[in-house]
């Protein structure tokens, strides 16, 4: 999944960054509202972390102009404002969740996996394909009886196309939901994490819709 941070706090973003990171996902981190902004037209985030408090304004200014807009993204709120006041107002102005600072790091990986979750329609952690059986909390992953071990990136495909089970995901899609902003990206490198993964997983594990992309599953 791809995720935005905004978040004016180096030390800060920095750990939440390496945090997200090592979660699997592709973290895009900016300091300023203008930079958001930018970021989120050019982009199509899986969920955004948004501090309230920035350089250049509030970002509750921005959650409230994305939801005027249409925009349904899941956010979630980092901020040292601990009052239920504050806590009100983030929530009624469209957040997801609300995290106070200082929070624990392996809190904010449980929350930002749950709310990924109630996104995708399913807020089951355990989920089942085929022979696979998945469980997306501890991220682990069994085929029938056997534990099989995942790569960072192998994980982060096998959970996108979990998140969307029933849509064709194209090779342009995973590429901007896996790789953030200055990655390198070689013409192959899905097509090669797909066929490790295959080995891995079965190659029933995903199907190939010619031209489109994959899918979670077989014909």
């Amino acid at each position: 999944m791809r995720v935005l941070l905004i978040e004016d706090e180096p030390v800060l973003g920095q750990a939440v960054q390496e945090q997200v990171a090592a979660d699997g996902h592709a973290v895009d981190w900016v300091a300023r509202l203008d930079e958001a902004d930018a970021a989120l037209r050019a982009v199509d985030y899986g969920l955004v972390l948004l501090d309230l408090h920035l350089p250049d304004g509030r970002g509750l200014d921005l959650l409230k102009t994305l939801r005027r807009g249409g925009d349904q993204r899941p956010v979630i709120i980092l901020t040292a404002r601990d009052q239920i006041s504050d806590r009100i107002e983030g929530l009624n102005a469209g957040a997801d969740d609300y995290l106070v600072k200082p929070f624990d790091l392996n809190e904010l990986s449980a929350r930002v996996m749950a709310v990924s979750r109630r996104y995708a329609g399913n807020p089951n952690p355990l989920i089942s394909s085929g022979k696979l059986k998945i469980d997306k909390a501890a991220r682990r992953v069994w085929r029938g009886e056997e534990a099989i071990d995942l790569t960072k990136r192998e994980w982060a495909i096998l959970d996108l196309l979990t998140r969307r089970a029933t849509a064709v995901i194209s090779k342009e899609q995973m590429e901007e939901a896996l790789y953030d902003f200055g990655s390198e990206i070689e013409s192959n490198t899905v097509e090669v994490h797909i066929s490790r993964l295959r080995k891995k997983l079965g190659r029933d594990a995903i199907h190939t819709v010619r031209g489109v992309g994959y899918r979670l599953g077989s014909d």
